[in-house]
């Protein structure tokens, strides 16, 4: 057996095993749609209001879910991915 032929049964191998542990990708689909709405409500209310968010805690607040929903998304696409 050569080489090339060692590395495709591997690769093959490798491709079968993973197609029988897909996870599902419904968690980076619902964290994801969460982030972009997010995104789009933050959006529509800082036009309206320029004044938003009003204080320092309350943008550390706003800040702070954003970043939560950027990180739970990461993590819920690594998550999918292995």
């Amino acid at each position: 057996m050569s080489l090339m032929s060692t590395i495709l049964a591997a690769a093959e191998h490798s491709a079968e095993a993973g197609a029988e542990h897909h996870r599902s990708e419904l968690p980076f689909f619902l964290i994801g749609g969460c982030l972009a709405l997010f995104a789009v409500i933050i959006s529509v209310i800082g036009f309206k209001r320029p004044d938003f968010p009003g204080s320092a805690g309350a943008a550390r607040g706003v800040m702070g879910l954003g970043v939560t929903l950027v990180l739970a998304t990461m993590a819920a696409i690594v998550y999918v991915s292995n």
